[in-house]
């Protein structure tokens, strides 16, 4: 009986906390979403005297507003372990991040660990799923200038036609240096069998905690924003006169980010509302490469990213066998480094 009324008292704090916590996120949604809005709406006179410094506002605020959902998560105890490369160093650089998906929470999970990585979150890009324009967050994104993917084979073409209009009006206008993508397409849970069917029927390795990328938006990224190359990527052709003004010189890194979750199971945006999952620290590995190393020709491209997702499955193997990520070829212990979410950042 006393066990029952233990677990009972348990259980009741878990729900009222739930309910204070999505209290205090709606009404903190209401404030300050509108408030971002709002202060942009007034500000479209300086967007038209000086685009620049409106941008440069705007993305203050935005980086606030992400600030404000990774709180969400610290405050239950969610944090960060980082693994791998230091980005921080090329946070002025232009970079494209390719990233594996597993949930929502990826998104929130990376909110949170590229807060202390300079303007980065301020600059950067995001391409993700349609269906997140229609939710609390998506007005903000669609002012800032992120792109959403519609899925599926009806679409592609399309849709490729499009991220590199979006990329040609939007990413060197806005001043943007990092662009955030996941190749995979779609959540592992729901991508994992289709994927290991075509590996089967293509004679390619077989995955299980990452799926196969696709091409697609990876090749338009890298033909669109890349400088000539030495080893034959195609110059750029978009933004032609701000390019020159700004004297930007392309893309220079691709970063291949890999989120690994303790025993495998993936935190949802739910969890991070609601925060009835006991305190967890979800493992993320950096990985940097010179864009000179990476090919633009579509065959090759698609074996590179080929070959970094076989990486990220050994990767996540080795985590999940001993919790923590091998060390880099040469040393014998990998260092990790406990991300901290300074608001004063």
């Amino acid at each position: 009986m006393a066990q029952l009324l233990d677990g009972a008292g348990k259980l009741g704090w878990v729900l009222l906390k739930s309910v204070l916590r999505f209290t205090f996120m709606f009404f903190n949604n209401c404030v300050a979403i509108p408030s971002y809005c709002l202060y942009l709406l007034l500000l479209q006179p300086l967007r038209i005297w000086d685009s620049s410094a409106f941008w440069h506002i705007e993305g203050v605020m935005f980086k606030w507003l992400l600030a404000m959902v990774s709180s969400w998560g610290w405050m239950a105890g969610y944090t960060v372990t980082e693994w791998g490369d230091d980005v921080r160093p090329i946070s002025e650089e232009e970079a494209m991040v390719i990233v594996n998906h597993q949930s929502t929470g990826d998104v929130c999970t990376l909110m949170m660990c590229l807060q202390d990585k300079g303007t980065v979150v301020r600059k950067m890009m995001w391409l993700m799923d349609h269906v997140f324009k229609y939710t609390n967050f998506g007005v903000v994104s669609l002012i800032h200038g992120d792109f959403f993917i519609r899925q599926g084979k009806a679409h592609r073409d399309k849709q490729l036609i499009y991220l590199k209009e979006h990329l040609e009006k939007y990413y060197h206008s806005r001043d943007r240096k990092w662009i955030v993508l996941f190749p995979e397409g779609g959540f592992l849970r729901k991508r994992r069998e289709t994927s290991q069917l075509f590996a089967k029927k293509h004679s390619l390795p077989h995955l299980t905690h990452v799926t196969l990328p696709r091409l697609g938006a990876c090749h338009v990224i890298l033909k669109s924003l890349s400088a000539q190359q030495e080893n034959g990527s195609v110059g750029t052709d978009t933004g032609t006169r701000n390019q020159t003004a700004n004297k930007r010189k392309g893309l220079q890194w691709v970063i291949d980010v890999t989120i690994a979750y303790p025993k495998a199971r993936p935190m949802d945006i739910q969890t991070w509302i609601f925060g009835y999952r006991p305190p967890t620290v979800t493992h993320v590995h950096y990985r940097m490469y010179p864009i000179k190393e990476v090919p633009v020709e579509a065959e090759a491209l698609t074996n590179w990213l080929y070959q970094r997702f076989v990486e990220k499955e050994k990767l996540l193997a080795h985590f999940y066998d001993t919790g923590s990520f091998p060390p880099p070829e040469g040393q014998k212990e990998a260092a990790s480094r406990q991300m901290t979410l300074d608001p004063t950042q």
